[in-house]
């Protein structure tokens, strides 16, 4: 399987919950980002290497990530990135399902599931000569696309889910419909990743019981959305009256400081 989509998409979660569901939920998982790895590196990290098979190789050698793999499934995150000469020798495995690692030494039979995911266009990679076209249609027979984060449905209720799964529900803290809003139209360019790592933050900053609102956003996460028009007067009054009159509370629901709020109030 070829998983496509954006970075933060959520490819290894996926992935994941592939295996978990699979008929090798009790077999190996084994992940290879080959975008984090040196292109010198990720040869040995992959097949493998025998004692010896070149300068700092361990003693003892090493099974490397397909024969770990072995009766299970092999997670090529990134493939894009794979250097044009690995990719020939996946391949050759691939169709023979024989692992020869560095430095020679006895071949040997592996049974592994390969799933493959990417970032890239890999049929723009295929014309501009850098993926192999025969590896391509060899792993992308069955393209999967997750799709970014915008085009989720609600993102407000994927947050409110997320937060919950961290403990916010066991802690009392919730969204506040100002954030929810925030969430709804925000880019949010980094897709799940972003969101999920951004609500673990808050909860780690917030008390329990807890309404976030859009003052407890870095600054540079707000600043974008600053550049909106800004609401008018009549709006304003409105948020202010549902707040009981509170400016802090109604300042604080559009992420901004009371003296601004009291300033667009005049202005309006």
């Amino acid at each position: 399987m070829l998983i496509l989509g954006e970075t933060g998409v959520g490819k290894e979660r996926f992935v994941q919950a592939l295996h978990a569901a699979s008929s090798r939920a009790g077999a190996p998982l084994v992940a290879v980002n080959c975008a984090a790895i040196p292109e010198g590196l990720i040869e040995a990290e992959l097949f493998g290497y025998e004692e010896g098979a070149f300068t700092g190789a361990r003693k003892q050698g090493a099974r490397g990530r397909l024969r770990e793999a072995d009766g299970g499934i092999l997670f090529l995150d990134e493939i894009g990135d794979m250097p044009a000469s690995l990719q020939a020798r996946l391949l050759r495995v691939l169709q023979e399902r024989l692992v020869v690692p560095l430095g020679g030494g006895i071949g040997q039979k592996v049974d592994v599931r390969i799933v493959a995911a990417t970032h890239r266009n890999l049929e723009h990679e295929v014309a501009a000569g850098r993926f192999r076209a025969d590896l391509y249609y060899r792993l992308g027979h069955y393209p999967l696309r997750l799709p970014p984060l915008r085009e989720r449905g609600d993102v407000a209720q994927i947050a409110a889910n997320l937060l919950a799964q961290h403990g916010g529900a066991r802690r009392g803290v919730t969204l506040s419909a100002a954030l929810a809003d925030f969430i709804r139209r925000y880019p949010w360019p980094g897709n799940l990743r972003q969101l999920d790592n951004l609500l673990k933050t808050l909860l780690a900053l917030v008390d329990d019981g807890t309404l976030l609102t859009p003052a407890h956003l870095p600054d540079t996460l707000r600043e974008p959305q600053q550049a909106e028009p800004a609401p008018d007067n009549s709006q304003l009054t409105r948020l202010l009256q549902q707040h009981g009159g509170n400016a802090s509370a109604a300042a604080r629901a559009l992420g901004i400081s009371r003296s601004t709020f009291y300033r667009r109030l005049r202005q309006g």
